[in-house]
């Protein structure tokens, strides 16, 4: 039986709009940040956080509802806004990431040296994270590996807008962008891990009506996409998972754990051998979710998928 797909508004949900809504965020303290600093900044990340808290009923009841299952309680008041405080702190805080500012962080990361391993093989890896904390916190490993490069893979529309505001923020700083949805996005991705690039992408979502998997999460079934993990079996490379969790004031935990080496993986167990990965990404996004519960920024209904997830009993 084939996986299930997601029906077109559920795609849109899932995608665009959550997009929408980070890029005008990005703009607003893209402005805060540039010209009033980080300390100072911060103090209106408290007015965004109220924001989101009175004026949006989709973000309050998505969030409610997430926090619920993170925290296994009845999320209160304080709970949502520590949510969208987390959420605006990210944004905020990516401009000085992008700046090279780790100067002003406390990093701590762990599983290092699956970058390192995956950067001087030559072959290049695929790094799946989700809106979970700060995908950009990665570019704190900078610092210590200066050879390594990072490709991010997203969709055509997006990787303009993102090109456009990381640019302004910083147009010293080279972003390797590969848009997703064109005739010659798998050769880009084929070339950049040729040179031993990493090559990230949000693994949680898609824009696309291509099958997912349906999977337990947090006490309910939630579909994952299947491509990002077909691209990597065809092209033969290992998956990491990452997450650049905020831990608050100024401290950010990165993570690193391997999810799959499809190097040797044989074409007729390719189907399952992707499966297996979706299913340990899904395993490790929970368990990030329990530890750092705030930093989940999909603000919609996750949960839309129906019925038992694939490989449970159906109920008798």
């Amino acid at each position: 039986m084939s996986a299930p797909s997601l029906p077109p508004s559920s795609r849109q949900a899932w995608a665009t709009r959550p997009e929408r809504s980070n890029m005008f965020w990005l703009r607003v303290m893209t402005w805060i940040s540039l010209r009033l600093g980080r300390p100072a900044g911060r103090l209106v990340l408290h007015l965004i956080a109220a924001y989101f808290l009175a004026f949006a009923p989709t973000a309050r009841r998505a969030s409610r509802d997430y926090l619920r299952r993170a925290l296994d309680r009845t999320p209160g008041l304080a709970d949502l806004y520590r949510h969208f405080f987390a959420f605006a702190t990210t944004i905020h805080d990516r401009v000085y990431l992008i700046n090279d500012r780790f100067d002003l962080f406390d990093l701590d990361i762990d599983g290092e040296k699956l970058i390192d391993e995956a950067s001087r093989g030559g072959r290049g890896a695929f790094l799946m994270g989700g809106h979970l904390g700060s995908f950009e916190a990665i570019r704190a490993l900078g610092r210590r590996h200066p050879r390594l490069t990072i490709a991010t893979l997203m969709y055509e529309e997006n990787a303009r807008k993102i090109n456009a505001m990381l640019t302004a923020i910083n147009p010293r700083v080279r972003h390797n962008v590969i848009p997703l949805g064109k005739l010659d996005s798998m050769l880009k991705v084929r070339e950049s891990l040729d040179q031993g690039m990493i090559v990230g992408i949000l693994a949680d979502r898609s824009l696309e009506a291509g099958p997912g998997l349906a999977l337990p999460f947090l006490g309910g079934t939630a579909t994952f996409p299947l491509g990002p993990f077909r691209m990597a079996a065809m092209l033969r490379r290992p998956v990491i998972f990452m997450a650049g969790l905020y831990a608050g004031g100024n401290r950010y935990h990165i993570h690193f754990e391997t999810l799959a080496d499809f190097s040797a993986t044989a074409a007729g167990e390719r189907d399952a051998a992707v499966r297996e990965a979706v299913r340990r990404y899904a395993t490790c996004l929970e368990a990030q979710c329990r530890r750092h519960p705030y930093n989940w920024f999909n603000f919609f209904d996750f949960w839309q998928a129906e019925g038992p997830p694939s490989g449970a009993p159906a109920a008798s």
